[in-house]
C-alpha cells in the first residue's frame, strides 16, 4: 500500500488558506451591509457647531447667537505682535558659521527665531546678546538686521 500524498504541512497550509478565504468573505459581507452608496449627499454631510462639535444639523436651522468682539485685543487685529519693526533683543542660542545660519531666542517673547548670515550686519557667535528685527517669511519668523549689543 502506498502512503497518503497529503502531509501534515500541506493540510495546515490548506486550513490557513481556507481561513483567509472565510475572513475575506466575512469582511466583504460586512462592507456590503455598511454600504453608504444608497445615501444622498445631504445625509452624508457633517456640520460643526459653535462649540466645535460635529453635528448633523445645518447652521441655518440652529438659532443664531450674537458674538461680541473686542477690537482692542491683539487676536482681533491679526493676533500678531510682530508687526511693529522696532529692534528687539535676544540671545544667539545656535550659530553654524560653516552653514551660515542660526537661531535667536527672543528675550521678550521667548520665541525661537531663525537667522541667516545674510541678515547679519556684524559677526556674531553663540551665546552672544544681539538686537534684531522680526520679519515674516514663507517658513515662519526670521531675524533681520542682526547685530551684537555693544557695551556689555
Amino acid at each position: 500500500m502506498s502512503k497518503s500524498k497529503e502531509s501534515f504541512s500541506k493540510k495546515e497550509k490548506e486550513k490557513k488558506r481556507m481561513q483567509k478565504k472565510q475572513m475575506k468573505e466575512t469582511k466583504k459581507l460586512e462592507r456590503m451591509a455598511n454600504n453608504d452608496k444608497g445615501k444622498t449627499l445631504d445625509e452624508m454631510y457633517a456640520y460643526v457647531d459653535e462649540f466645535g462639535n460635529l453635528t448633523s444639523t445645518p447652521p441655518q436651522d440652529r438659532p443664531n447667537k450674537e458674538l461680541r468682539v473686542n477690537r482692542n485685543l491683539p487676536a482681533a487685529t491679526g493676533g500678531n505682535s510682530h508687526n511693529e519693526q522696532k529692534p528687539r533683543k535676544g540671545i544667539v542660542t545656535f550659530f553654524n558659521a560653516a552653514k551660515g545660519f542660526g537661531f535667536i531666542r527672543d528675550l521678550q517673547t521667548n520665541e525661537r527665531i531663525f537667522m541667516h548670515f545674510s541678515s547679519l550686519t556684524e559677526q556674531v557667535e553663540q551665546d552672544m546678546e544681539v538686537t534684531f528685527e522680526v520679519q515674516h517669511s514663507t517658513r515662519g519668523l526670521t531675524a533681520a538686521k542682526v547685530k551684537p549689543v555693544t557695551g556689555n
